[in-house]
């Protein structure tokens, strides 16, 4: 499909999807995890994050994660880390992790509480940094740099003062940078809570991009506590346009969710699978083995001991070609049953056609 957006995605589900499992999933599960995660085709991989295990156990063995890691060519692998500790315990694993070399964003969280609870900081602590960044674009000859607002579109504590606020301090991180003479080319919007909304984004990036015609490129993390960051996901890609780069987070089966945000295992994500199979029938040739996903799909179900939200993992794509169901497929209730499009029909234990018995009574009468 013509005019529609670059569009990458970097899968977060051994990063955001972990950080709300049980922080006693074995650490040979989670190797084995990363290692089918590298064969499915996507190329960009986020593994983890080097963050103190007082606060996020379930990161606590990331050391013994890379050092189980098969490095696949062609796929970056990245680790989050938010603090000088570590980075320097990131660099130790630089190969096989790349740096995710990003150019230099004013960033801050716009819910004062979740970003107390979720960094140990403030919205001030945050904006108390940008002078520092902003030197250091300078001093490095940057030629583009970004904006950015966390709890883009709202807060579970109350504490969002609403769009046009949040705008508004998008126009005070623009305003420093063009004090230094720097262009704005990217924006990178987070909702770690869960309350983008379709209609919401699509006028947000549409102020935005009438705003800032030089950004060409956009990031969005969107949680999916209700039901939309799949919905609104499509609406982002509707509304850039060839001249674009979309950056999407996504993890495999819709699991994640920030412990300190108040949804938990609820907030979630939208499903990497359900992402690519949108891709696909779009005509948008992702490179991800879709079939491969779905597999790791159900061994990631298997290890984390839940379903799934995701629904190609369930459903399968969409039955194209000589994928298409038979005529002669008997009926199918559960979701063990629904897996036929991927093991087969040996998958229903008990066969049944009532279709057949009625047309066979209607001749006979």
């Amino acid at each position: 499909m013509s005019g529609l957006p670059t569009i990458t995605i970097t899968e977060e589900v051994m990063r955001e999807g972990m950080q709300i499992e049980s922080a006693g999933i074995p650490v040979a599960d989670k190797i084995r995890l990363l290692n089918s995660l590298s064969r499915t085709g996507l190329r960009r991989i986020v593994v983890g994050s080097f963050v103190s295990p007082r606060y996020t156990p379930q990161m606590a063995e990331m050391e013994r994660i890379l050092d189980g890691l098969e490095p696949q060519a062609g796929v970056q692998y990245i680790a989050r880390a938010f603090n000088a500790k570590g980075r320097e315990r990131a660099a130790q694993y630089t190969p096989p992790l790349s740096q995710d070399v990003q150019i230099p964003r004013l960033h801050c969280h716009f819910s004062d509480i979740f970003v107390r609870r979720n960094y140990n900081r403030s919205q001030a602590d945050e904006i108390a940094g940008w002078p520092d960044i902003v030197a250091r674009a300078v001093a490095n000859s940057a030629d583009s740099v970004g904006i950015g607002i966390g709890a883009a579109f709202g807060s579970n504590f109350g504490d969002f003062p609403g769009d046009h606020a949040a705008f508004a301090m998008l126009e005070r991180q623009a305003a420093l940078w063009d004090e230094a003479g720097i262009p704005v080319t990217s924006v990178f919007l987070s909702d770690p809570m869960g309350w983008v909304m379709p209609h919401v984004i699509e006028t947000q990036l549409n102020r935005i991009l009438e705003r800032w015609p030089a950004i060409t490129n956009v990031r969005l993390h969107l949680h999916d506590s209700r039901g939309l960051a799949l919905a609104s996901t499509y609406v982002a890609i509707r509304t850039l346009d060839e001249r674009h780069t979309l950056e999407l987070d996504t993890t495999v089966g819709g699991i994640g969710g920030c412990p300190y945000g108040g949804n938990g295992r609820a907030t979630g994500m939208a499903p990497t699978e359900d992402l690519v199979n949108l891709l696909n029938m779009m005509g948008v040739d992702t490179g991800v083995d879709i079939d491969a996903l779905i597999d790791f799909a159900w061994q990631l179900e298997k290890v984390i001991g839940r379903p799934l939200g995701g629904q190609v993992s369930k459903a399968g794509p969409h039955p194209m070609g000589h994928n298409a169901y038979s005529s002669e497929l008997p009926v199918v209730e559960t979701l063990e049953e629904a897996r036929h499009f991927r093991l087969g029909t040996g998958v229903i234990k008990e066969p049944r056609w009532p279709w057949l018995a009625a047309a066979r009574r209607t001749s006979a009468s």
